[in-house]
């Protein structure tokens, strides 16, 4: 199998994985010099650095790279001693550099309205592919979003099975209204997305978060949702709410160290906010 092929088949689904390659040798080694080894997250291996101890560090090191999505450069001295020790015939020095291969990440845009036009432009600029969903034709087109990765028309229950949403996706719910809103966060909610996102008002957001977690929804579901999304930097328009809202999807794609969740409009990340959405049984639920 080709690793470069397998790489590109991996990112296309979505899918992380390390790349291990020989960038150093010296003496007598294992394996050549640019000698690869692919880890997938399920822990299948294409390629080889040369078996043996090395090559079962390597693969640790390449489970940690997968965790952290930080490179790391590993040196090997195999002197006699060590060759034999470890079942090596061979005594020189190897350098290997494993390195994260990270998916693109894909933003699903429900709703295609003026500010999902904004929004995906942004969102594309920002190193986004971008999937626009919404049930009128005339508005999900290609004429509307030519940046766009895919734009599909139809219903969104209709829909939802088609999209692959995995780890590395971004789910933000732009819809035309409250109703159709509600219908595509009761799903996506429950996806393993990285990121959900939705408009609206806090008091509408409770309104739709509280109605979801009574339809029996997963608290710890609903916790995660970016909502209202965005990061508060007083966006009004719809070019400046997208600004807002990637800049906030930036931030969860690059686990930035800032404290950028206190200016997170979404109420998950208030215990008053937490409470309205889920009050204690018996206890007052107006604003």
């Amino acid at each position: 199998m080709d690793i470069f092929e397998e790489l590109v088949r991996l990112r296309r689904l979505g899918q992380r994985c390390a790349l291990a390659t020989i960038v150093e040798a010296q003496g007598s080694v294992p394996s050549c010099e640019s000698a690869k080894l692919l880890v997938r997250e399920d822990g299948s291996m294409v390629g080889t650095v040369g078996g043996g101890c090395i090559e079962a560090e390597v693969f640790n090191t390449a489970r940690e790279v997968l965790h952290t999505g930080k490179p790391r450069r590993l040196k090997f001295d195999l002197s006699q001693d060590a060759a034999y020790e470890n079942g090596l015939i061979c005594g020189g020095q190897l350098e290997i550099f494993v390195e994260p291969i990270l998916p693109q990440p894909r933003a699903f845009i429900f709703g295609a309205g003026h500010i999902s036009k904004s929004l995906s432009k942004v969102a594309a600029w920002a190193g986004f592919a971008t999937v626009v969903v919404d049930d009128r034709e005339s508005f999900a087109n290609r004429e509307r979003f030519p940046e766009a990765d895919e734009v599909l028309a139809g219903e969104y229950e209709a829909l939802f099975p088609r999209l692959a949403v995995n780890e590395s996706s971004f789910v933000v719910i732009v819809t035309r209204g409250h109703r159709d809103d509600l219908r595509v966060l009761r799903w996506a909610a429950r996806t393993p997305a990285r990121y959900v996102a939705m408009i609206g008002s806090k008091r509408k957001v409770i309104a739709v978060l509280r109605q979801l977690e009574e339809e029996g929804t997963p608290r710890e579901a609903l916790a995660r949702v970016h909502a209202p999304m965005g990061l508060d930097i007083g966006a009004v328009t719809p070019e400046e709410i997208a600004v807002s809202t990637v800049a906030e999807m930036i931030a969860v794609r690059r686990n930035a160290a800032s404290n950028w969740r206190e200016i997170s409009k979404a109420i998950s990340g208030s215990e008053r906010s937490r409470a309205l959405v889920s009050p204690p049984r018996g206890a007052p639920t107006g604003s």
